[in-house]
Formats: structure tokens, sequence, C-alpha cells
């Protein structure tokens, strides 16, 4: 009988260490995913040494390196990609995933008419907001309007 029991107190042991050990890990996966949101803006501190910055998939972030040790990281599609940083001889300093989400705020309202779909923020009156997911149409003259404005802007300011 005690040869039975000692076998499974290690068992149980043996069993109890992996069951650590497994959450050790996840929870050290889950540290290593940065989380922003679509046409958002994060700024990082990097490691020392870091020369290049390596974007998975440049349709979901992107990145730039500034001096100092600063990151600009931007959401640009939704979905996740990874993000690797590396000294000038090549090697990985870091490894992260980047996690895009959808665009966050209690101002987002989004107006379905058959399987158009249009995009508005209303805070505190409803304005047009092009997001990801808009139909073409709305996407395409929305995005005009801005340029022509924005355009307008430019070309009636003063010159320095």
């Amino acid at each position: 009988m005690s040869a039975v029991s000692g076998r499974r107190r290690r068992l149980l042991k043996r069993w109890v260490w992996t069951i650590i050990f497994a959450a050790t890990l996840g929870s050290g996966a889950r540290a290593d995913t940065v989380t922003i949101a679509v046409d958002q803006a994060r700024i990082m501190k990097l490691p020392e040494r870091v020369a290049t910055i390596v974007i998975g998939n440049p349709l979901i972030a992107d990145a730039t390196l500034q001096s100092g040790g600063i990151l600009v990281l931007t959401g640009k599609g939704y979905g996740a990609t990874n993000m690797l940083a590396l000294d000038r001889g090549g090697r990985v300093v870091m490894d992260k995933t980047v996690q895009v989400l959808g665009p966050g705020g209690n101002d987002l309202v989004v107006v379905y008419r058959g399987i158009e779909r249009e995009s508005y923020s209303c805070a505190p009156e409803c304005e047009r907001r092009i997001t990801l997911g808009d139909s073409g149409p709305y996407f395409s003259q929305t995005l005009q309007q801005t340029g022509t404005r924005n355009g307008q802007a430019q070309s009636s300011a003063p010159a320095r």
C-alpha cells in the first residue's frame, strides 16, 4: 500500500509542478503582447542597442524608431502581427505580439443600410468618421472631403 501511495504522491507532485510551470509560461506570453486600437499610436521605450524594427504585417501595425530608444507604434488594421527589435549585429533583443483592436470609445455609432456601413463620431454631435469596414463609397467620399478641406487650409495658410 505505501508503495502505491508513494507513487501517487510523486505523480501528484509532478503534476502540480507541471501546472505551475505551464501557468508561469502562459502569464509570460501575455506580457509579450502589446494591445493598441486601430488609428491610434502608442509610445514604447525600447531596450538598449536597438538599431532595427521589423513588423511582420505592415497592414496591421507600423512602427517608427525615434532617437533615445523611443518607438512610436501605430495600429493600421485589425488583427495581430509580430514586432522584432534587432541590434546592429542582427540579434533579436525584443520579440512582441502586436494586437490591433477596433476603435474604442463610447462616441462611435455605426449605421447599417442593408450591406452598406457608415461610422460616425457622436460627441456631442454626430460627424462622419471613416473606419475600416465602412462601405467603399462612404469611405472614399469622406476621405475625399477631408483631403479637399486640408488642401484648402494649406493653400490659404500664410507663408512663413
